[in-house]
């Protein structure tokens, strides 16, 4: 296929396109400054204008990838997205968004799977609202699915890879939130694949967590990273109030939310089998894969 991806040199997004390209199809990154990238076949286009991404979504372009960061505005990224689903209404080709499994909320013990209701923290408010826009298309024949991941780790990116910094700079490895707090997570080489799996395999309508591990101890990681950036491995909590006074209260919030989230659905509908390093052993072991 040939796939535009918005958010292709992103951490998620460029491990997505690489896979993407290994798979055999045709990617074609989505950018705003096409001078910026002489040597690669790219659109031009921003989610701030709508004709730029319509335009970009020519009648060659099999399906759309969205991995794009949102602009934090939902009247923006509605348009931007009415205007990416426009030129595929009717024509069966494939758009996935990406969504996350933050609109979820507070999950407590049972892990949650897609058909549970969404209540979803600020940082990703109306997110939900953008899913079912996204959905919806599947009734004008839009192959539309979109994709929820949990918090990503590897390759020395995502929030861990935060937290390690974090851990240099303060000396220690550091939680925010009772120590009881729990991410579901997934190796972003993982989470490629099954976009790679979605694009081809995925029914219209399709809602997925991209989550290889249902609940890892948000503490536990904060002592890994701490090894990983050249400590003994110790965590200690960090004030939600502090650490909100440096990385604003909706982020805070969001990295002392306890969730246990459910990935089988990808596993057994779409034969997803992640296989990368558990990220405890990754970060205290210097697994880099």
């Amino acid at each position: 296929m040939k796939v535009l991806v918005l958010g292709a040199t992103g951490y998620i997004g460029s491990a997505v396109a690489s896979q993407l390209t290994r798979e055999g199809h045709d990617v074609v990154p989505l950018v705003k400054n096409k001078a910026a990238h002489p040597e690669t076949a790219v659109r031009v286009g921003d989610l701030t204008d709508p004709a730029s991404l319509r335009a970009a979504v020519t009648d060659d372009v099999d399906a759309v990838v969205n991995l794009a960061t949102p602009t934090g505005d939902e009247a923006v990224d509605t348009a931007a997205l009415e205007a990416l689903l426009a030129p595929l209404r009717g024509t069966g080709r494939a758009f996935i968004y990406t969504s996350g499994v933050w609109v979820l909320g507070a999950t407590g013990d049972t892990a949650l799977t897609e058909d549970a209701d969404t209540d979803p923290i600020a940082i990703v408010g109306y997110r939900p609202r953008i899913e079912r826009r996204v959905l919806a298309a599947a009734e004008d024949d839009v192959r539309a699915v979109v994709i929820r991941p949990g918090i990503v780790y590897g390759r020395d990116g995502g929030i861990p890879g935060l937290m390690t910094g974090w851990a240099r700079e303060h000396g220690t490895g550091r939680y925010v939130g009772p120590v009881t707090t729990r991410w579901p997570m997934v190796h972003v080489d993982d989470l490629a694949e099954l976009y790679a799996l979605a694009l081809t395999k995925s029914e219209s309508g399709d809602l997925l967590h991209g989550v290889a591990w249902e609940s890892v101890p948000a503490a536990a990681i904060a002592a890994a990273v701490d090894i990983a950036a050249g400590g003994t491995g110790r965590a200690e909590p960090w004030p939600r109030k502090e650490a909100a006074e440096t990385l604003g209260e909706p982020f805070a919030e969001a990295l002392a939310l306890d969730q246990v989230v459910s990935g089988r659905r990808a596993v057994e509908e779409l034969g997803w089998r992640p296989s990368r390093p558990y990220v405890l052993t990754e970060l205290a072991g210097g697994n880099r894969g």
